[in-house]
């Protein structure tokens, strides 16, 4: 039995939509447990380009079945969208091949009107939310408001829920000199959406479990990243989900026994999109090269993203908190120009050597990194497969990360194709793939 967690452990875009593309190919089922169409992983196939928001990256392979699981909020729109690009591109989306848990949450438009009146009301102390209603959605659905993907598919109980729901969200709306909801149009339209998606929908908590008591292996894909997790991360500057390794056992209702591996996705560097604190960016030329060498623009927004060293002591933290058995690294050739790379190896706190992770983000503010510089090796690595085709300051480099981190880095992603990867033999690789 392998069923394993692919789960972010820097701040999100680690590239963790190629590495589950790849590991599919070992695996009969991929699983998305957590977050909405904020998330966007790029896959590339034959000089094809394909960014996925909802559907696990998966689809892009022949004959694996794609979860959508109970913990993702789901945009009914976003996600028709989505499946028609990729039937436009020759990519097979059937209810054979896509299940919809009927217990996810939906995102509704008046999410996106309250997410952008709370954005603009936090003035300075904004998050920088891709403004798609993702946390509302989180907000109604932990306060009992909210609408699941199945009650689209029953008329009558979605009418009754809609006309409820109305008169709370209005007050709020009127509170704000906001346009309010008309609840018959929103059913109607959300009726028709409904119709669209009900082959698709299913209960996805009997089907996985029934898959894995059949000897059947999953493969269950987080968005964002560790750093990112509502409860765990650099709150409150985070994502509204759990993208940490737990979410997956929320996020599918498939029981914690049953998962056999962690498989943690970093950087060679570190990124961040939107506020909050980050140690490590760099605001000069090495940032501007991070950022323009890794193509460092959010895959949902556009957004460039914030570019720093490799942040060893905070991925140190995720590997604890997710367990990881093993990490993927991508982007290695992106440091490829550089004559000297620095990785931070922990914080210094007003004159005071932290040994944890800080939970506060107004410590984090202050937090000076404290860098180890090693020799680059300016020498190309894209496209190379072999760990000992990599030279001798990569892999050097690549033995020091996994030192201070606490965690082997068994798969070495050079190149945004499909098989530009290195496998690193060891134990480490045969918990996730045997």
């Amino acid at each position: 039995m392998r069923n394993v967690v692919v789960v972010g452990a820097q701040w999100g875009d680690e590239g963790k939509g190629k590495i589950v593309d790849w590991l599919a190919a070992h695996f009969d089922i991929v699983a998305r447990y957590q977050g909405g169409h904020n998330a966007g992983h790029t896959v590339r196939v034959g000089g094809r380009r394909f960014i996925l928001h909802l559907i696990p990256s998966g689809i892009l392979r022949d004959g694996k079945v794609c979860v959508i699981g109970n913990g993702v909020v789901v945009d009914p729109e976003a996600l028709l969208e989505e499946m028609a690009m990729l039937r436009r591109e020759g990519v097979s989306v059937t209810p054979e091949r896509l299940l919809v848990s009927h217990r996810a949450h939906v995102i509704l438009p008046y999410h996106r009107v309250l997410e952008a009146i709370l954005e603009r009301e936090l003035g300075e102390r904004r998050v920088g939310t891709t403004m798609r209603g993702i946390g509302p959605a989180y907000e109604y659905k932990y306060g009992r408001r909210g609408v699941r993907i199945g009650e689209l598919c029953e008329p009558d109980l979605l009418r009754e829920k809609l006309a409820f729901i109305a008169e709370h969200i209005n007050r709020v709306l009127r509170a704000f000199d906001a346009e309010p909801v008309d609840p018959q149009p929103l059913y109607e339209r959300y009726r028709e959406l409904g119709e669209k998606i009900a082959p698709f929908v299913a209960d996805t908590v009997a089907y996985l479990n029934q898959a894995i008591a059949e000897g059947r292996t999953v493969l269950f894909e987080g968005a964002q990243g560790a750093m990112l997790d509502v409860d765990h991360g650099t709150y409150p500057f985070v994502t509204s989900s759990s993208a940490s390794a737990g979410g997956a056992i929320v996020g599918t209702g498939v029981p914690p026994t049953r998962i056999t591996a962690i498989l943690g996705v970093v950087k060679a560097y570190t990124t961040r999109v939107g506020e909050g604190p980050f140690p490590t960016e760099l605001q000069d030329e090495i940032g501007q090269l991070l950022q323009q060498g890794g193509g460092e623009y959010g895959a949902t927004t556009g957004r460039p993203r914030r570019c720093g060293w490799f942040d060893a002591f905070a991925v140190a933290y995720a590997v604890m908190l997710n367990g990881c058995t093993a990490l993927a690294l991508t982007k290695l050739d992106v440091l490829d120009p550089l004559p000297e790379i620095k990785i931070c190896v922990g914080y210094r706190y007003r004159g005071r050597t932290l040994r944890e992770y800080p939970a506060s983000c107004e410590t984090l503010r202050e937090c000076e990194p404290i860098y180890e510089t090693v020799p680059g090796w300016q020498t190309p690595t894209s496209g190379l497969t072999r760990y000992e085709e990599l030279p001798p300051k990569a892999r050097r480099y690549i033995e020091r990360l996994s030192q201070l981190v606490g965690c082997d880095i068994s798969f070495i992603s050079t190149g945004a194709e499909r098989e530009e990867m290195i496998i690193v033999p060891g134990y480490a690789v045969e918990r996730v793939l045997t």
